[in-house]
């Protein structure tokens, strides 16, 4: 456990807190004007490890080696050179903080951090950290690397720690990540909006899974599992790679799920598509499994949020309007239905996908270039 203390005075600015690992759409702007929830669950903290804030450099401004030295292989819009390790936490823990008037800017519905830290150290003033609750952006406390520290406590009772569970106790923790969810806008004249939607969650883990997946694909078609997950990624995988003929001898790809709980995958499949720890932010691999960066030969694993990949690997039993054999009993009414199916395809996101893509060295590709420089026309296509 741990507690996030002022770098200048050394006041506790948080609850004690667990390290889980940090979401994939932590850094997702979804749709506008919608009201995203908190981004960290209660008592929790992740670090992010890339550099953060300004200064930045544009493009142009840097050299392509030195991008790549630090593991960026395509051109991106502009480059921070932030310090890296920026904390963050579900807003209810932070303690000890006051607003920074000056600093509260905002796109329209609250605060996005764009003022620099809003966020001080109620002992000392020092800032420390910046409030994000503005609409489309995931609610959290992000603090800046260089003006807090991270202090271990002990556990609350006494004793040792908790250690991260195992592979085999992960399924029993919970169902998985649903789908689709119920998405709120700050409306219009006629005040909120509701409606039902791919989860915006599902989205940023496509969009980093579809990066890795043409990654895999070295260029050549992908086919991935019937159902979902074949819903959420085989349109876009048809879209995006090139449809050239392939050189004899040279089969196309196939992704397959694979993971804790699930048969051992088919040995011809060069494709794992397999859960990351949601604590220790360890990628899955079965016994002797190469780097997912490796050789053309070696199997890839394609991560996925453990509770994305969850309910893929082991979806829900099919909702029943009624009991499948005798009758409901007296008394007793069917108030569940289903959520409705949203009306549109799956899309990826966008801004999750690129970040990925770019970070990877199979990006250097001319083909892969090429989709990241048509991404807009992609996103107007409906593939993201």
């Amino acid at each position: 456990m741990f507690v996030v203390v002022c770098a200048g005075c050394g006041a506790e600015l948080t609850v004690p807190l667990s390290r889980v690992v940090l979401p994939a759409h932590a850094h997702q702007k979804y749709g506008n004007g919608i009201q995203l929830p908190v981004l960290m669950e209660p008592g929790t903290f992740a670090v992010d490890p890339e550099p953060s804030g300004p200064p930045w450099r544009t493009w142009d401004q840097v050299d392509p080696e030195e991008a790549a030295a630090r593991g960026i292989y395509a051109p991106v819009p502009v480059l921070s050179d932030g310090e890296a390790g920026a904390i963050v936490i579900a807003p209810g823990d932070a303690r000890g903080t006051v607003l920074i008037p000056e600093a509260a800017g905002g796109y329209c519905c609250g605060l996005d951090g764009g003022d620099g830290p809003n966020m001080a150290c109620g002992a000392c003033g020092l800032p420390v950290a910046s409030r994000i609750d503005d609409c489309s952006l995931w609610q959290a406390v992000w603090f800046t690397p260089n003006a807090v520290r991270r202090v271990p406590v002990p556990v609350r009772g006494g004793g040792a720690a908790p250690l991260p569970l195992s592979w085999a106790e992960l399924p029993a923790e919970g169902s998985g990540t649903p789908p689709f969810e119920p998405i709120a806008s700050w409306g219009s004249l006629l005040g909120t909006e509701h409606w039902w939607s791919w989860s915006p969650k599902w989205e940023a883990a496509a969009g980093r899974a579809l990066a890795h997946l043409l990654a895999a694909s070295e260029g050549r078609p992908v086919t991935v599992p019937g159902g979902l997950t074949a819903e959420v990624f085989q349109r876009a995988l048809d879209a995006l790679i090139p449809a050239a003929p392939l050189p004899a001898g040279l089969p196309p790809r196939r992704a397959v799920l694979a993971g804790p709980g699930r048969p051992a995958p088919d040995t011809d499949a060069g494709i794992f598509l397999v859960p990351v720890h949601p604590q220790t932010g360890e990628t899955w691999a079965p016994a002797g499994a190469a780097d997912p960066a490796g050789p053309a030969d070696s199997v890839y694993r394609v991560p996925l949020p453990f509770g994305v990949w969850q309910w893929l690997a082991f979806p829900p039993a099919p909702h029943l309007p009624v009991p499948a054999s005798g009758g409901m009993p007296d008394g007793v009414l069917r108030d569940d239905p289903p959520p409705p199916h949203p009306h549109y395809p799956f899309r990826a996101d966008s801004g999750t996908f690129r970040n990925t893509l770019v970070r990877l060295p199979a990006a250097r590709s001319p083909w892969l270039r090429e989709i990241l420089e048509h991404l807009v026309e992609h996103m107007r296509a409906g593939l993201f």
